[in-house]
């Protein structure tokens, strides 16, 4: 492995960047942010990773800071596994990359000084061409959030009712919410390019507002937004515990249904599960539609990686190299299609031929953190599909043994297979008290020394959560 990360690293040492921001660090730097531009658009790198910058690189862990809190979360939640595959392709050794917030940042999150977009660039968003319907690859964890987009487009396009609005997109971050975001404004524009059209995130709905209240002209920010024939509001989670934005936020959601167009949400959860926000909202939200959109399985990660492969016709790799990516990295589809990209990238640079050793030799680090991670999602998903449920039932309040059981051996799991404390578990599964969750695990516990069925269940719950 350090030969092939010496090739790729140009010449590189690992060495020499421990510590200090030196000419090869800074030229490493360089190429990562050139490869981030090239892969994610002008658009998504201007904003969000154009401010990054290079603080240290040390012990395997490269260091970047940004000039506000929010966007460090968004840059962590959003592109970190990403930025550290990118570094890792040209400085052998990386295994993390650290975002935080410089010296210089405002404390309270949002910088005093930001700018209200100019209007002009707010209503004629720039979406990502190849985040598209026909580039959106559908499986049954994402079935419904794709049918609820293109219903929504073309709703919107042909004046016709959708039979719900607003749309809410949830699910865990890199699992395509911002994939149907694109691809429902792409459409709309492409059909009727006179729609008015905004899309932005939660955060910088926030920053534009409070903007707007400081240039004391909070009626411009307030008509460019509920004049919109669709507002798409991404990670509205980012506005939890900022009650005057909430308030904004709030009366633009009923501005905008009210008069008859249209609004789509995302955030990382469901509304029941959203902390910090007003039940007002959260109510708002729950009226409309609300689609999950669940860990990939097996067969939709395969069908991710067959599909980005054609449309690389140069790149040759085997179909048990997919198999094996498809079934190891199962955390996101981003982080999916990252190893894939950097498999052949390592392939190409060092002129080796790609194979299942060549696979786990450049994946090594990443396989390691994938045997160690496991969601209390993935953990709700398995359950679910075990005792033929829907997710929505092991949250609910419902008390039938036929929920119940599997409830508990949700819970029990979940106790056993994640770090998450007993509170945060309880929150998951519909507000539950930590209690609960303790009753859950020390039940199955009985259960399983006589229940030879259930102990057959968690026994065959468990290896399938393991592979």
């Amino acid at each position: 492995m350090a030969e092939a990360g010496g090739a790729l690293a140009g010449g590189l040492d690992p060495a020499a960047l421990r510590g200090s921001l030196d000419a090869q660090a800074l030229r490493a730097w360089g190429l990562v942010r050139a490869h981030l531009l090239s892969d994610l658009g002008e658009k998504t790198f201007n904003s969000w990773l154009k401010p990054l910058q290079l603080s240290g690189v040390s012990n395997g862990d490269v260091r970047l800071c940004v000039p506000s809190r929010f966007m460090a979360d968004w840059v962590k939640n959003h592109f970190a596994d990403r930025l550290r595959h990118a570094f890792a392709q040209h400085i052998p050794g990386i295994r993390q990359v650290t975002i935080d917030v410089s010296a210089a940042a405002i404390v309270d999150a949002e910088p005093e000084s930001a700018p209200a977009l100019p209007a002009h660039q707010a209503d004629m968003p720039g979406f990502e061409p190849r985040y598209s319907f026909d580039s959106f690859v559908v499986g049954k964890s994402n079935e419904l959030a794709f049918n609820a987009a293109q219903a929504l487009a073309s709703a919107v396009t042909s004046g016709k009712a959708a039979g719900f609005n607003p749309l809410f997109l949830h699910g865990p971050t890199g699992l395509g919410k911002t994939h149907l975001m694109h691809a429902i404004g792409s459409q709309v524009l492409s059909q009727n390019p006179k729609a008015k059209v905004v899309y932005l995130s939660a955060e910088k709905f926030m920053v534009e507002f409070l903007a707007a209240l400081r240039a004391k002209d909070t009626i411009a920010f307030k008509q460019r937004l509920r004049s919109a024939d669709l507002l798409m509001v991404d990670d509205v989670q980012f506005i939890a515990g900022k009650d005057s934005t909430q308030e904004e936020f709030f009366h633009t959601m009923n501005e905008i249904i009210s008069a008859g167009r249209w609004l789509v949400i995302s955030a990382d959860r469901s509304p029941q599960n959203l902390e910090g926000i007003e039940s007002r909202i959260l109510s708002r939200l729950a009226w409309g539609l609300v689609a999950d959109i669940n860990p990939a399985d097996f067969e939709l990660r395969y069908n991710i990686l067959k599909s980005k492969l054609a449309a690389m016709p140069d790149a040759q790799v085997p179909d048990d190299v997919v198999q094996f990516l498809a079934r190891k990295i199962v955390a996101n589809v981003r982080e999916l299609e990252g190893a894939l990209n950097r498999v052949i990238a390592y392939g190409n640079l060092v002129g080796r031929k790609l194979d299942l050793d060549f696979t786990r030799e450049v994946l090594a680090d990443v396989l390691r953190a994938h045997s160690r991670k496991l969601t209390i999602d993935e953990i709700q998903r398995r359950v679910a599909d075990h005792y033929a449920l829907k997710i929505n039932d092991l949250i609910s309040p419902r008390r039938a043994r036929e929920v119940a059981r599997p409830r508990q051996v949700a819970m029990y799991l979940a106790k056993m297979l994640t770090p998450r404390s007993l509170p945060e578990i309880g929150r998951r599964f519909g507000g539950r008290d930590h209690t609960t969750v303790m009753h859950a695990v020390k039940r199955i516990e009985e259960l399983r020394a006589t229940d030879h069925e259930l102990d057959r269940d968690i026994n065959q719950l468990r290896r399938a959560l393991d592979s």
